[in-house]
């Protein structure tokens, strides 16, 4: 009686609700099986991120390429990952955050990376109260044993929402948003994000990081927005 006793206490010590499923996680956040269902990315272009036969760079990229060098993405923007972006981002889960990065930390080879995150204007940060960019990018340096710069970027004017904005009107709403403060000498910067959609705003910090001496430019995203005809078809589950 009293070894089950310690047994039943020891699980509810040590297992929390998925924030899924709300199955028992013995590793919180997400319990094993939700990782399990999660959309991961297959073939892609390594300087995009978006499908391409047996992991080549795509006909955009070499058309015209962006001034990143390549992108990392640990998921693709479906379900059921999107709903823990969406969590993460509006509803202050902050506990998303180290398990975002661990997953994105495993996929850098560089050693001792300098790593910034995408910076919000103080117009927004201060209606969401923190930077969900640079609140994964701090644990992302952790675990990849990385220096993040704090203060490198900053984001000089607010934009328009990139989501209610069509395409082609993307990349002149950030055009010149950035102003950075650093010089790179030459140094490999890794870009830290929580989805990448076109791709535009990315590029934008690219360029000004370029201006400013960096060499290659990696972006680390959390989750990569695909096509339309791409994408996973979304089921009736939410996130506690």
């Amino acid at each position: 009686m009293i070894r089950a006793d310690l047994a039943r206490l020891g699980r509810n010590l040590f297992t929390q609700d998925c924030l899924l499923c709300t199955g028992a996680s013995a590793e919180p956040p997400i319990c094993d099986s939700c990782i399990r269902n999660l959309p991961v990315l297959k073939e892609v272009c390594p300087v995009c991120a978006l499908p391409s036969p047996r992991e080549q760079v795509c006909g955009r990229c070499l058309a015209q390429p962006p001034h990143f060098s390549r992108t990392l993405a640990a998921w693709t923007y479906d379900f059921p990952l999107d709903r823990l972006v969406q969590a993460f981002k509006f509803h202050h889960r902050l506990e998303l955050a180290p398990w975002f990065a661990r997953s994105l930390a495993r996929r850098l080879d560089l050693p001792s990376p300098l790593i910034i995150a995408m910076p919000l204007h103080r117009t927004r940060l201060a209606e969401r109260g923190f930077n969900q960019a640079l609140e994964i990018a701090k644990h992302v340096a952790d675990f990849a044993g990385g220096k993040l710069l704090h203060s490198a970027v900053h984001k000089r004017r607010e934009t328009l929402l990139q989501s209610e904005l069509p395409l082609e009107a993307r990349a002149r709403n950030v055009r010149d948003a950035f102003h950075c403060t650093e010089s790179f000498n030459g140094t490999a910067v890794v870009v830290v994000d929580d989805v990448m959609t076109t791709g535009a705003t990315l590029n934008e910090l690219a360029r000004i990081l370029k201006q400013a001496g960096a060499g290659r430019v990696t972006n680390l995203v959390v989750a990569r927005t695909l096509p339309p005809g791409e994408r996973r078809a979304p089921l009736r589950q939410g996130v506690r």
